[in-house]
């Protein structure tokens, strides 16, 4: 196995950036972009793929539709209306999400087209009620600079977002309406050519300028990165990966697929040394003979009155387990396109005997089928019904990497930084007309505005901050690219309150919760300036910030009063507070006696196990410093 170096291999990288935009509205209709996990409104649908108006299927929803899926959708009145339905034709086009694309196209120095003509672009995920997405291209070309680098921007595109993947249950899969029809800005750069390190510094670039226009929402899922992904010698095949949620993702992603890419052309060549030719009469179906197995896999299936199939590979042997670099195989790609049917069950003949599969199973298995010592073989396991369909699509992609190399998939982000297949590349056959909207004719009026309204830079906006909230140059930083800018600029003006503790708390104290496994998404904003207004009415302490926020994070409470009620979270005054602290004092006599002042520190300890919360521990400590001198005057006395 060979060590992997991307500098020796040439690779072009391609950014895609996903961004949602702050309206009030959704793309094509009046409904509330509100995030919910309550629900009124259940139906189901079937989606197949339709040929196009040429005639053609996409590639890509053909494939989509083998897997036969039913689609359930969940909504609410408050965030989905028919149109989500697809039940009523969309309305016009949000002007407001129409300003900011064309704000953003200017601040990207991107040629805006003067008309505008709104297409379909086929998804049958399930993740559109219609069967499509409605997108179109804004503009094209103009640059951003990172300082060290400018890169080329290709294409602005304004469209919709997709609607909530809620999960799958066997054969049925859900999704949430509240997100489908949020308006989404997609920005597409040129291809470069950069040190892997450079890859972030240009994601973030790219998402600091869209943050400047103060028009984009923030927070997890309201941005996403797809990075394309080519290498020199790959044929001019670029891979797309979608769903990259964390800039740190982008280095580990590109290096993985880079390496995948040129491992799938090292193994190309090595079938190519074979004298492989697919013959059907090499798929059996060995279900019989494998009624006694002991692998949990093939007896679950049995259960399930699947099948079990076996596929022969003539002088094929090794092939599957042969790994050019580490951690990538022809087994692990053949298993990522059966996982995509809903399949775990596929064993290859590079790791067996293993998993309940024993030598006695193998030498029945290769005597039926005829396999000798310089064969390879695939044992499947799947409901009759998409077994043809799964055989038929493994040969296609051995004999694509057999005869091309690099199969022309999109993949998917893992949060390891692998990819995996998501499905095949979509065709031209992928985008109509959208025939319910007419073209949208862009005025010198509105490029005009748009020009005028093009926001400050990223290091005028840190100045500026810097400035006006006396936060050091860290801080700022760190408030303007969080997701709470907003909220910061709100609860300092509104309440008056400091704001370099109101940052700290924002950016330091929530994102500590989060790192040890809260969750944020719980704690909207609205909880988080109601608590900044009860600490300025000190009708809580400081210290009962990061224990509210705790309680919220981890589900325990859904606001504010709910997580001081079951906190116990109540602001005393200093009366009370003393009357603890001397009642803990007197409890506490021998430490004062044999540390003096020392006791200080564990008295203090003792005393937050009452008052944490409930007071701030500057007066604690002022109190109880009083309250020890006090006690030591009356034993030496």
């Amino acid at each position: 196995m060979e060590e992997f170096s991307i500098k020796d291999i040439g690779v072009k990288v391609g950014l895609e950036i996903h961004q949602q935009l702050a309206t009030n509205k959704k793309l094509f209709c009046n409904c509330n972009p509100i995030e919910s996990n309550e629900y009124s409104i259940k139906f189901q649908r079937k989606l197949r793929a339709s040929k196009s108006e040429l005639g053609e299927f996409d590639p890509a929803a053909l494939f989509e539709s083998t897997k036969s899926k039913t689609i359930m959708y969940y909504a609410n009145d408050e965030s989905s209306c028919l149109v989500e339905q697809d039940e009523e034709p969309p309305h016009e086009l949000d002007e407001d999400a129409k300003k900011i694309a064309l704000i953003i196209s200017s601040a990207l120095k991107s040629n805006i087209f003067s008309e505008i003509y709104p297409m379909r672009k086929t998804v049958i995920d399930g993740s559109n009620t219609t069967g499509f997405q409605r997108t179109m291209l804004i503009s094209q070309g103009g640059f951003f600079d990172t300082g060290e680098i400018k890169i080329g921007v290709q294409s602005i595109c304004l469209e919709e977002d997709a609607a909530k993947n809620l999960g799958d249950e066997g054969s049925v899969r859900k999704f949430g309406l509240e997100r489908l029809g949020v308006p989404l800005i997609e920005i597409a750069t040129d291809p470069f050519e950069v040190e892997l390190t450079e890859i972030k510094k240009i994601a973030l670039s790219l998402g600091r300028i869209l943050r400047s226009t103060k028009k984009v929402k923030r927070g997890l899922g309201s941005i996403r990165q797809d990075v394309n992904v080519s290498i020199k010698d790959g044929g001019g095949v670029v891979i797309e990966v979608k769903g990259v949620q964390q800039l740190d993702q982008l280095e580990k992603v590109v290096e993985y697929e880079a390496k995948r890419q040129h491992g799938l052309l090292k193994i190309s060549k090595k079938i190519q040394e074979k004298n492989w030719i697919y013959d059907k009469e090499d798929s059996k179906d060995i279900t019989e003979l494998f009624l006694k197995c002991k692998s949990k896999i093939i007896q679950t299936a049995l259960k399930k009155n699947q099948k079990i199939m076996a596929i022969t590979f003539r002088n094929m042997a090794g092939m599957f387990g042969y790994s050019p670099y580490e951690g990538i195989r022809l087994g692990k790609e053949v298993a990522e396109l059966v996982r995509f049917f809903g399949i775990g069950g596929v064993f290859h003949s590079d790791e067996l005997p293993n998993y309940g599969v024993e030598e006695g199973d193998l030498e029945k298995l290769k005597e039926f089928s005829g396999i000798s010592e310089n064969d390879a073989f695939l044992i499947l396991a799947s409901p009759e019904e998409k077994i043809l369909t799964i055989i038929d699509q493994i040969i296609l992609k051995i004999k694509y990497i057999k005869n091309h190399g690099i199969p022309i998939d999109t993949r998917l982000a893992t949060q390891s930084g692998e990819t995996k297949f998501l499905r095949p590349r979509p065709g031209a056959a992928r985008m109509y007309p959208e025939t319910d909207i007419p073209p949208i004719i862009i005025t010198n009026e509105e490029l005009s505005e748009a020009k005028n309204n093009i926001p400050k830079s990223w290091d005028d906006s840190i100045k500026e901050l810097e400035t006006k909230y006396k936060l050091n140059p860290q801080l700022a930083e760190q408030i303007f690219d969080s997701r709470y800018i907003g909220l910061f600029e709100e609860i300092v003006e509104k309440i008056k309150t400091n704001p370099t503790f109101v940052a700290s708390i924002l950016c330091s104290t929530i994102t500590n919760l989060e790192r040890s496994g809260l969750n944020s998404n719980l704690l909207k904003n609205d909880e988080i300036f109601k608590l900044f207004s009860l600490l300025e009415d000190d009708k809580i302490a400081k210290e009962s910030i990061e224990i509210i926020f705790e309680s919220i994070m981890s589900g325990k409470s859904n606001n504010v009063e709910e997580a001081m009620k079951n906190a116990s979270i109540e602001s005393i005054d200093e009366e009370e507070i003393e009357k603890i602290i001397v009642g803990v004092i007197n409890k506490n006599q021998e430490i004062i006696i044999n540390q003096k002042e020392r006791a200080m520190g564990p008295l203090m300890g003792i005393v937050m196990k009452e008052l944490r919360g409930k007071a701030s521990g500057e007066i604690i400590n002022k109190l109880l410093l009083k309250n020890i001198k006090a006690k030591l005057e009356k034993i030496n006395q």
